[in-house]
């Protein structure tokens, strides 16, 4: 980093919002050019990598200076919630219940291995390293792999929430980011490696894919039903509803935190007075009561695809506070994280085993948490075009839950860790 003393290149935040909106712009531009050179780039360099580390390359070289930025406040605590609440939006309850006997366990099994994932790595690398898992305050290690299991629950937005409610150093998020993303698009990597095999992959379940092609039939039918060009009405409606839920968040989330910090101040070790965390649950909750209303058509008109340019301009405002080189300082956290997939790829595969369940499911069921909607629907894409829709579905369910799951997994390996 910087010295404290010293003044970055770039200290008007008008500035830097425009420097990096057009990193973002420059990122996903490159990467849809049908050019050699990007193509192999984005294959080591994932998107989302760069989103993240750009904006922390120029903090760490003194161009910006995330750490005294508004940039990052604002983002956190009016476009995180209203994110969240689009892509809740589109939350298709009945689709899934029809879907309960295979998709549904293989989803449930996601979530729990995950959780569970997360606490066995932290408890054996602690047996065996416990520096690697160990820390004091904002450096305390389960706070920045509780970002990750935000992350691999739900998506970049769960992440971010969990950012706010833990509070790991920057230096600490950083080098949890490298371990998100290096270990789960290899991860990705397997799992698309085994949908150009479904047929091998199904036989070793024992599965029987019919469930599979009604539900191409059916997803295809109703995207032709609901896809439209949108209006201006439609992305003011959006925008209205994101924020607006947003605004009741703040109203109701800020009472709720000062009534739990003078009436039961032992539940600060839970996070459950910070104001932060009940915005996150109120919008949440509210985005998935929106869903069952008609409001859950917007999706066709787009509601995801705004939510994703929210998210991803909160991810460059949490990227501008990174120190690059701290990925570094902890390299044996990658070991947990492996150690954290392997947990979790051994209990789906014994789950989708027992109840036979075809390898769609599982490896869209795990991308759903594990890699949020643009990594489930490139996998879902694998199999057949049409059932991209289910891949957005089951990670509109993993953003619905990810904080949730996200905070208890933290919690439960805060009490494991050494």
């Amino acid at each position: 980093m910087i010295p404290a003393a010293a003044k970055p290149w770039i200290g008007n935040d008008a500035v830097v919002f425009g420097l990096l909106m057009a990193i973002l712009a420059l990122v996903f531009y490159t990467s849809s050019l049908n050019n050699r050179f990007f193509k192999r780039l984005y294959t080591i360099l994932p998107p989302l990598l760069l989103c993240y580390f750009i904006p922390g390359l120029l903090n760490s070289m003194g161009v910006i200076d995330g750490k005294n930025s508004a940039l990052y406040s604002v983002s956190s605590n009016y476009l995180l919630p209203a994110c969240l609440v689009l892509f809740t939006l589109s939350l298709n309850l009945p689709e899934l219940w029809k879907l309960r006997k295979q998709a549904g366990v293989m989803f449930a099994a996601t979530v729990i291995s995950v959780m569970l994932g997360g606490v066995f790595a932290v408890y054996t690398v602690g047996l065996v390293a416990p520096d690697v898992v160990g820390g004091e305050g904002p450096n305390e290690v389960w706070r920045g792999l509780a970002t990750l299991a935000g992350s691999w629950i739900g998506g970049g937005a769960n992440q971010a929430a969990l950012y706010r409610i833990f509070e790991p150093s920057p230096e600490l998020f950083s080098a949890t980011i490298a371990v998100d993303v290096f270990v789960a698009y290899g991860y990705m990597a397997l799992l698309l490696f085994g949908a150009g095999k479904a047929e091998q992959m199904n036989r070793f379940f024992r599965a029987d894919n019919r469930a599979v092609e009604e539900l191409t039939g059916r997803m295809e039918a109703y995207s032709k039903a609901n896809t439209r060009v949108p209006e201006v009405k439609d992305l003011m409606i959006m925008l209205g509803l994101a924020f607006g839920t947003t605004g009741m968040a703040h109203l109701f989330g800020g009472s709720i935190a000062q009534w739990v910090t003078a009436h039961a101040p032992h539940l600060d070790k839970f996070s459950l007075t910070s104001e932060f965390f009940w915005i996150i649950l109120i919008a949440t909750v509210l985005g998935i009561a929106l869903s069952a209303t008609k409001a859950r058509q917007l999706e066709g008109a787009g509601a995801s695809k705004m939510g994703t340019v929210l998210l991803y301009v909160l991810i460059a405002s949490i990227g501008m506070q990174m120190d690059i080189l701290a990925i570094l300082d902890n390299p044996g956290l990658f070991l947990v994280g492996i150690i954290w997939l392997l947990f979790h790829l051994v209990i789906l595969a014994l789950v989708g085993w027992l109840i036979r369940a075809p390898f769609f499911f599982f490896a869209v069921s795990s991308m759903s948490n594990i890699g949020g909607v643009a990594s489930a629907s490139a996998t879902a894409a694998a199999f057949h075009p049409s059932l991209v829709s289910m891949g957005v579905i089951l990670s509109v369910c993993a953003y619905a839950v990810g904080t949730y799951a996200g905070y208890l997994c933290g919690i439960l390996m805060q009490l494991v860790s050494p």
